[in-house]
Parts: C-alpha cells; sequence; structure tokens
C-alpha cells in the first residue's frame, strides 16, 4: 500500500480485521494490514500539524483548537503542534522545539519590555542612523529601514535594523557603530537571562 488512499487502504484493514476476528485470515495478509496501517498512521499524523497550521492561519485560536485536539488548555494545543513538527536529521525533537519556543517567547517579552522603558534612546539612535549621508548600499538600506521602523508604536522594532545597520557604521561613524553593538549585546543577554529564568521557574 503506498498511503494515497486512505480510505481504500482503512476499508482493506478492516476486511482483515474482520476475518481475524473470525478466525479465518492467512499470515500474509494479517502481515500486509499491519504493514497498511503503519503507513495509514503516519500519513494521518502527517495531517494535523498542517491542519493545525491552517486552523491558525485562518484565525483560529489556541483556546478553540484545544478541544478539537483533545487536550485541556491553550498551552496544551499548542505544545502538540509543537510536538508534531516534523523532525529532521540533527534537528531538535518535539519537547526541545516546545522549550526553544517557550525561550524564544521569555526572550522577545524581555527585550520588548526593556525598548518600551528605554524607547527615548533607541528612537534617537535610530534619528541619528537614518539621518547619515554617504553610506554604501547595504547600509543605506538599513538606515531607510530605520526610517520606517520609527514610525512605528513598539520601539523593540528598531531593533533588527539597528542590529543590521551595525556591521556598516565604519570610520567617521565607528562611534555610533559602538553603541549599536552594545545595545544588540544587551538584547542578547536579555534573552539569554529570560530563557534562564524561565527554565529555573520550570
Amino acid at each position: 500500500m503506498n498511503g494515497t488512499d486512505p480510505t481504500g487502504a482503512l476499508r482493506r484493514i478492516q476486511e482483515v480485521v474482520a476475518a481475524a476476528r473470525a478466525g479465518g485470515v492467512d499470515q500474509d495478509r494479517v502481515l500486509g494490514a499491519l504493514a497498511g496501517l503503519r503507513v495509514l498512521r503516519e500519513e494521518l499524523a502527517s495531517w494535523e500539524p498542517e491542519l493545525i497550521a491552517a486552523a491558525r492561519a485562518a484565525g483560529t485560536s489556541w483556546v478553540a483548537l484545544a478541544p478539537a485536539l483533545g487536550v485541556a488548555s491553550r498551552q496544551a494545543a499548542e505544545r502538540r503542534y509543537l510536538r508534531l513538527q516534523p523532525s529532521h536529521p540533527g534537528a531538535k525533537t518535539g519537547e526541545a522545539r516546545v522549550d526553544a519556543e517557550r525561550d524564544r517567547r521569555a526572550g522577545d517579552r524581555a527585550v520588548a519590555d526593556w525598548a518600551r522603558r528605554n524607547s527615548a534612546i533607541l528612537r534617537q539612535l535610530a534619528g541619528r542612523v537614518s539621518a547619515l549621508d554617504g553610506l554604501e548600499p547595504a547600509a543605506q538600506e538599513s538606515a531607510d529601514r530605520l526610517g520606517a521602523a520609527l514610525g512605528d508604536d513598539d520601539p523593540a522594532t528598531l531593533l533588527p535594523p539597528l542590529a543590521a545597520a551595525q556591521p556598516h557604521l565604519t570610520g567617521a561613524h565607528a562611534g555610533l557603530a559602538e553603541q549599536l553593538g552594545e545595545i544588540s549585546a544587551h538584547a542578547d543577554q536579555l534573552r539569554r537571562d529570560a530563557a534562564g529564568n524561565r527554565r529555573s521557574r520550570g
């Protein structure tokens, strides 16, 4: 069985099960049904994360997904989705992906909180970079992104383009580049600290 016809495969397996219950099935049919069941189970399992992703893309909340998945909470629903994601050689296990995602979110929250408290500093730096003249194309692209991000209410959106601009600011702008490097290093440290704190509480 190649797994392309789940309905037909299930019917054939049911026929073998019925024959086995009646005591009239041979070894080859049973082995074939078991192999078919394995293929069918793998195919069905691959559908679940796809359907969850489709539901999320359509705007379904984790709370609404929980009962459909047979779990009791939004956290459990999200955890199930992360654990179901296909693994690749050398990739994280499902449980490790759950932890990594939670670490990322904890880090994002910590950085966002810090950015809000230091909004004036970040906006000042972004304004200085976006106003620079005579930049190389790559640096100018980062400066343009900063100019656009200055219009966003969330100061955390300034951090990625600030970090991207830093390697391109040399020569007369070396002092400004150093400030941007310190900002990026602090944000990275906040992420590490937040992840460590989350694990210690868990």
